[in-house]
């Protein structure tokens, strides 16, 4: 690990240096949100923002993917053969991704890199990214990272944390990686001052004034759980629009499809959510969760509960509160987790009697 200190006249100038040999990604101010974008040459990205509306999982899982195209032209030698589709997998870097985020990433890694199946458009995607986080000094009242295995400072998934100093930035190299894009962008005033760090760190998780509990998830039982009496009630709102998981840095769930224009085909992998009332049909015609609350039941049961029976690696969320400030009908994971953390099955057995 090493510090450097970047005087913020000399930020714009590593940037442009670090452009030749890296694509790079920030965040973009458009009317009232920002949107990690592909930076212009010469573009800054906008640090002045708290959160993006929507997570950066998109520049490594977008939101729509062409993995294959063919030929139905049966004049062709190649016809009805499948064919890659070219990818530009050179290096990239994303400027400003918030350590929520970034450590969402490796939650995702699970998925996308388990060890009998891997997903190789995220994987090269992932491999080529080199990821620079800015630390969350003014986190929001709905965020509650500190309480998912995260916060403001965390490092996970991070190849750079920056932090701001007034007139300068204090940049940690996390990795190898991160090196040799502190390289790239000529920052080698080395620092010593690790205090200011750990300052901002605590200074910054004191903020955060929103909390859950998950310490009983692990050991509630997975189908009494599952046969709670309160999904009713957490359901009943729901218009299934899916704002929950395509706002989620953590929803990894996707279909695949085929498009076809005259003779020419396309195979393309596309963002899906268990909040939509089509998303387990079988082919039969059969759709084992046909009422929104299965379908909600199955979101939150994921994240909660499947995710940590699986993994052992806590809960499926990272705390950054987008679900809850973007939901339209104000379905809070806060408050269904207390929900879940707090259930007691002689208690409902005893209510329902």
């Amino acid at each position: 690990m090493t510090l450097v200190t970047i005087d913020k006249k000399d930020w714009l100038k590593g940037l442009t240096a670090a452009a030749e040999s890296y694509r790079l990604f920030g965040p973009v101010k458009e009317k009232d949100w920002h949107q990690f974008e592909e930076l212009d040459k010469g573009e800054m990205p906008d640090l002045n923002m708290v959160n993006t509306r929507l997570s950066p999982k998109a520049l490594l899982f977008p939101q729509s993917e062409d993995m294959l195209e063919y030929s139905l032209d049966e004049t062709r030698d190649d016809h009805h053969i499948m064919k890659e589709v070219r990818k530009d997998y050179s290096p990239r870097a994303v400027v400003g991704i918030r350590p929520c985020d970034a450590k969402a990433t490796q939650l995702i890694k699970l998925n996308f890199d388990a060890p009998d199946i891997k997903d190789p458009y995220w994987l090269k995607a992932y491999e080529a990214t080199t990821f620079i986080g800015m630390a969350c000094d003014t986190p929001l009242s709905t965020c509650f990272c500190t309480s998912t295995g995260c916060g403001p400072y965390h490092e996970e998934g991070l190849d750079v944390l920056v932090m701001e100093q007034n007139d300068a930035y204090l940049a940690k190299i996390l990795t190898d990686k991160g090196q040799v894009f502190a390289d790239a962008s000529g920052w080698a005033t080395t620092s010593d001052d690790a205090a200011t760090f750990e300052a901002g760190k605590k200074a910054a998780e004191d903020r955060i004034v929103s909390k859950i509990e998950t310490d009983n998830l692990a050991d509630t039982d997975l189908l009494e759980l599952h046969g709670a009496p309160f999904w009713d009630d957490v359901a009943f709102a729901c218009i299934n629009c899916g704002t929950c998981t395509f706002s989620c840095p953590t929803c990894w769930c996707f279909d695949i499809q085929d498009e076809v224009n005259g003779k020419s085909g396309v195979r393309m992998k596309n963002w899906d959510s268990c909040m939509f009332p089509i998303f387990t049909v079988h082919t039969t015609g059969h759709n084992p969760r046909d009422t929104k609350t299965q379908r909600v039941r199955q979101r939150f049961m994921h994240k909660l509960k499947y995710f940590v029976d699986k993994y052992h690696t806590g809960i499926m969320c990272v705390g950054c509160g987008r679900c809850v400030r973007q939901c339209p009908v104000n379905i809070d994971i806060r408050r269904v987790c207390e929900l879940m953390n707090s259930f007691n099955p002689t208690d409902a057995c005893a209510s329902q009697g």
